[in-house]
């Protein structure tokens, strides 16, 4: 991260991309950058055993297997579904499979009601438009055009937010690997073949609100993959730990979140979501608590601490940022919020972790 500019991760990670790459003596798909297993390796991490001299991180928990059939799909001619509720890390699987795989993860499509086909495919400078006519030249390639051009992956992030109409235009290019220029019809660059190493991943939040329902021919152009949330807390911890540690050290933050303070920001989000707190019933917000608000949270949390604070994250510093997370969508999610405080209070006020955690409530909440 650069000025707070969150690098892609081609560039975030470029050092283990390298020594992956340096020690890949396995057989890769015709324009891929690494092999399968190299790719597996670079998300998954290598087991605290260093290529090239490189530790490599592991950067998705609990969905190794879903993982491994991802790749799998890419090397196919289907293309890539990824679904799942939001904070279950599919727009990051995306990123950094096309990382791993073409090497670039920016020829990028963010689905929205006012997302054209032109977005996608491609679009004409019209001053050269007017002064030559139809031509590549005149043409502005769209990140569709690009990646079959190239021979890499394109990234459609929540294909179900853009209208039904725009997402079928996806179809012929993948049946047929082919892209039409239906402007350029009297000349030899009528249409656009793929290279080899091209596909689309795409990602969608099936049971959000006011999504485009996907055709049915379309759906048979992808293989869907459902990416599960983290079950365990300990995998949980260590993701946000591991994340937040890394944002603030990219900022040359010199303060690092504790494994104590994220474990009780975790607890903290899980009773909420499932509305229970140590047998005892409350009721939850309305607001789906991700893992990635807690990340967000978290470090938040530490940048406070660093410019208004001790230079020490505690747990008495994360209830002035978890308020605007819980209280979106509904004002009465503050009352919610506040049931849960009395019934910690009541339970574990006697840790000092806790009592930190409810003394920051009772400043900020």
């Amino acid at each position: 991260m650069q000025n707070g500019q969150r690098l892609p991760a081609e560039t975030l990670y470029a050092t283990e991309l390298a020594a992956l790459q340096s020690a890949d003596q396995n057989q890769k798909p015709a324009g891929w950058q690494l092999s399968p297993r190299m790719v597996r390796t670079f998300i998954l991490g290598s087991n605290n055993e260093p290529v090239q001299g490189t530790p490599i991180s592991r950067k998705i928990y609990g969905n190794d297997a879903a993982v491994e059939r991802a790749i799998v799909t890419l090397m196919s001619q289907q293309g890539l579904m990824l679904v799942g509720e939001p904070g279950t890390a599919k727009s990051l699987l995306s990123e950094l499979l096309t990382a791993a795989i073409s090497g670039q993860s920016t020829l990028t499509v963010q689905g929205s009601a006012g997302l054209f086909e032109e977005n996608i495919r491609y679009s004409w400078n019209y001053a050269a438009l007017l002064k030559d006519g139809p031509s590549l030249d005149a043409m502005v390639p769209g990140p569709l055009f690009q990646a079959m051009k190239q021979g890499r992956l394109m990234r459609f992030e929540e294909i179900t937010r853009c209208p039904t109409e725009v997402q079928d235009n996806l179809i012929p290019v993948m049946s047929d690997r082919i892209l039409q220029i239906p402007e350029l019809k009297d000349s030899d660059e009528a249409y656009l073949l793929s290279q080899p190493g091209f596909n689309i991943i795409a990602t969608a939040n099936l049971h959000d609100r006011g999504v485009n329902q996907m055709s049915s021919a379309l759906k048979r152009r992808f293989n869907f993959e459902t990416l599960q949330p983290i079950r365990t807390k300990k995998q949980k911890t260590e993701l946000v730990m591991t994340q937040v540690n890394r944002r603030l050290q990219q900022d040359a933050l010199d303060i690092q979140i504790d494994q104590d303070t994220t474990e009780l920001l975790i607890t903290v989000f899980d009773e909420l979501r499932h509305g229970n707190v140590s047998g005892l019933s409350v009721t939850s917000p309305t607001t789906l608590l991700s893992l990635a608000e807690a990340i967000n949270v978290a470090y938040n949390a530490a940048i406070s601490s660093h410019y208004f604070g001790d230079q020490q994250v505690s747990a008495g510093h994360l209830p002035s940022f978890m308020l605007g997370t819980i209280i979106k969508d509904n004002e009465k999610d503050r009352d919610c919020f506040h049931d849960y405080i009395r019934v910690i209070k009541r339970q574990r006020a006697d840790d000092p972790q806790w009592q930190a955690f409810l003394d920051g409530c009772r400043n900020h909440v």
